[in-house]
C-alpha cells in the first residue's frame, strides 16, 4: 500500500456513501454557511424558537443534526457507525451535551460516559471515546485549582469526587481496551486539567497509550508542553497519548489576555501555528515507540504531511498508534480518501437529544463560518460532486 498516490480531490470517494438527497442537503447547508450574517441570524432564530418550545425539532433533526450528529442515543448511532465502517472509517463516540453545573448533572455525565464505553466495547469500529473534564466539575473549581487558591472543605470534597469520576471512566476505558481522548479547554483551566490527565496516564498508560491529552497548537507553549510531557512520562516508563489540534478558543483567549494584562498565549499568525503543528507531528512519529498520536485536523496540508511522514519513516499505515480524525459531516474529502489508502481514520460522532446538542451544533455552524475557506471548500467539493453525478 505504501507509495500509493494520495489525493484529497477525489469527490467520488469523498461522497461515495452519500445519496443524491444527502448531497443536496450538504449543498444547501454549506452554501448557507458561506454567509456569516445569515448563519448568525439562523442561530439566533433557532435558539429563540427552541426556548419558546415551538415545534422545530423535526426540522433541526433533518438538517443540522443529520449533517453533524450520529444519533440521539447510543443505539441511534448504530446506522452511522456501520455506514462509516463500510468505508474503513472508525467512530469516536462523543456525548456532546454541555452546560451541566450540578453534582447530580456531573454524576449523570459520568454514568453516560461509562455507558458510552460499554457500548463501544460491543464494536471493533469504535476504538475511541472522548470527553471534556468540565462535564464532571464546576468550571470555577478548576480555575481555583489552577490558581493555587485554598479550597473550602466542601470544595475539597467536590474535587475529590471529580477525580474519582475521571478515574472510574479511565479504568472502564482500559478494561474494554478503548482509547479515551480528553479535550483541551481554556488556558486558565488547562493546567488543572493537565494535572489530572497526566496522573491518569501514569496510572493507566504503562503498556500502551489509552489516555490521551489534547494539545492546541495555536498556543505558543503547546509544542514545548507536548515534548516536556513525553520526556517526563518516558522517564517513568509510561506512554504519551497525544491528540493534536489547532484550537478552539482563540478569540476568547485573546480577549481575556488583553482584559487581564498578561501576554497573549496565542501564536502570532497562522504560519506559526501551522509550523508548530507539523513539528509536533514530526516529534510524535520520531518517538512512535512511546507516543500514540491522533491528528485531529481539517487542514489538508497537515494531513498530507502526516501521511507522507508515515510512509517516509516506514510506519505501517495501519499502525494503531497513529490516527487521523475529523468531525462527522466535515472534511470527507480528507477522511474518505485517507481511509481508502489504508490509513487509520476516525470520525467524531456526536450524539444526544436535539435540544441538548444544540450548543454543539451552533458551534459547528459558527466555526464553519469563521474558519477562512472551510465552508467554501466544503461547498465547492459538494458542488463538484453534484456536477460529476449529473455528468
Amino acid at each position: 500500500m505504501n507509495g500509493s498516490k494520495i489525493s484529497f480531490d477525489d469527490t467520488a470517494v469523498a461522497f461515495g456513501d452519500k445519496s443524491d438527497k444527502a448531497l443536496r442537503l450538504m449543498y444547501f447547508l454549506f452554501c448557507t454557511m458561506n454567509y456569516p450574517l445569515i448563519t448568525k441570524v439562523g442561530i439566533w432564530c433557532t435558539s429563540t424558537v427552541l426556548k419558546l418550545k415551538l415545534p422545530v425539532k423535526g426540522l433541526i433533526r433533518k438538517t443540522l443534526f443529520f449533517q453533524f450528529c450520529g444519533g440521539e442515543s447510543l443505539e441511534g448511532c448504530r446506522t452511522t457507525i456501520e455506514k462509516l465502517k463500510q468505508s474503513n472509517i472508525k467512530a469516536i463516540l462523543d456525548y456532546s451535551v454541555e452546560g451541566e453545573n450540578t453534582e447530580e448533572g456531573f454524576e449523570a455525565n459520568k454514568l453516560e460516559m461509562i455507558r458510552s464505553l460499554e457500548y463501544a466495547a460491543t464494536s471493533e469500529n469504535i476504538p475511541i471515546t472522548v470527553m471534556k473534564l468540565t462535564a464532571f466539575i464546576d468550571f470555577d473549581l478548576l480555575i481555583k485549582a489552577q490558581s493555587g487558591l485554598s479550597f473550602t472543605e466542601n470544595e475539597k470534597n467536590k474535587y475529590i469526587r471529580f477525580e474519582k469520576r475521571v478515574e472510574a471512566i479511565c479504568a472502564k476505558a482500559v478494561k474494554h481496551g478503548k482509547c479515551l481522548y480528553i479535550d483541551a479547554e481554556e488556558s486558565w483551566i488547562q493546567k488543572a486539567i493537565d494535572n489530572v490527565v497526566y496522573a491518569m496516564m501514569r496510572k493507566f498508560n504503562k503498556d500502551k497509550a489509552y489516555i490521551f491529552n489534547t494539545y492546541q497548537l495555536y498556543k505558543k507553549s503547546a509544542l514545548n508542553d507536548l515534548t516536556n510531557a513525553h520526556q517526563e512520562l518516558r522517564s517513568m516508563n509510561c506512554h504519551l497519548g497525544a491528540k493534536l489540534v489547532r484550537g478552539a478558543y482563540m478569540e476568547k483567549e485573546r480577549e481575556r489576555a488583553e482584559e487581564m494584562g498578561y501576554d497573549d498565549p496565542i501564536q502570532p499568525n497562522k504560519m506559526a501555528c501551522d509550523r508548530d503543528y507539523n513539528l509536533a507531528l514530526d516529534y510524535c512519529i520520531d518517538h512512535i515507540d512511546s507516543i500514540s498520536v491522533c491528528a485531529g485536523t481539517h487542514n489538508e496540508d497537515s494531513s498530507m504531511h502526516l501521511a507522507e511522514l508515515i510512509d517516509s519513516k516506514g510506519v505501517d499505515r495501519a499502525d494503531s498508534r497513529v490516527f487521523f480524525a475529523q468531525l462527522y459531516g466535515m472534511s470527507d474529502n480528507i477522511s474518505y480518501n485517507l481511509a481508502k489508502e489504508g490509513f487509520n481514520v476516525a470520525k467524531y460522532v456526536p450524539y444526544g437529544s436535539v435540544e441538548k446538542v444544540m450548543p454543539y451544533l451552533m458551534r459547528r455552524a459558527e466555526e464553519n463560518t469563521a474558519i477562512a475557506g472551510q465552508t467554501s471548500r466544503e461547498f465547492l467539493l459538494v458542488k463538484k460532486e453534484l456536477k460529476r453525478r449529473k455528468g
